[in-house]
């Protein structure tokens, strides 16, 4: 398992007959198998080191596995939490596992740069936002003009050690519009809402 993250890298490890017993990081008990895993300077049990979020063995799920502010994740919820990149879709900048997210369309924002392409606002919780092949519009500086239906979104609460759903496209016929959809006619396009997504401690 190759870890990336926080500079961290991750063999599987064969010890040889007679070599000293060493300490799981996760469970801390004394590792006895033939097989072990070293990731970010430390040794675990082949089934002690797990995603944080989905509890899977990252030795069975593949070869890949991400660290970041302490959480050891599978690919797909480090790219879930935090980005293809790990970095803001805005600034480039990283963004820090305890913080605050928005996302749009699969893509992650810092919460101040979550703006307006047009007049640079700050989009906050419950402002509705058109996206348009990555780029965000607030209400007022849609383009092709103010026609088309708004929708009204739902800003569910936030709370600590959660990670809350992505926020929610309404209009498509009670279901939500397929992952990657951009709209042709933009003019007629349905408005998101924003929902700041969860908090890490």
């Amino acid at each position: 398992v190759r870890c990336r993250g926080d500079g961290c890298s991750s063999t599987t490890c064969v010890l040889p007959g007679g070599s000293p017993p060493r300490a799981c990081a996760g469970c801390g008990g004394r590792i006895a198998d033939r097989f072990l895993l070293f990731s970010m300077d430390r040794y675990w049990h082949t089934r002690c080191l797990k995603c944080s979020c989905c509890q899977a063995q990252l030795g069975k799920i593949g070869s890949t596995c991400y660290s970041k502010g302490g959480m050891v994740l599978c690919r797909d919820d480090y790219i879930r939490l935090f980005g293809h990149s790990g970095a803001c879709s805005a600034c480039g900048q990283s963004i820090p596992a305890n913080e605050m997210v928005m996302r749009a369309q699969g893509n992650v924002y810092h919460l101040q740069c979550f703006t307006c392409a047009t007049c640079r606002n700050r989009l906050v919780p419950g402002d509705r936002f058109h996206y348009v092949n990555g780029t965000i519009f607030c209400e007022h500086d849609r383009p092709g003009g103010g026609s088309g239906t708004l929708l009204s979104g739902h800003l569910p609460p936030l709370q600590g050690n959660t990670v809350l759903p992505d926020q929610k496209v309404r209009g498509w016929g009670g279901h939500s519009p397929p992952r990657n959809h951009v709209p042709e006619d933009v003019s007629g396009a349905p408005w998101e809402s924003c929902t700041p997504d969860g908090v890490w401690h």
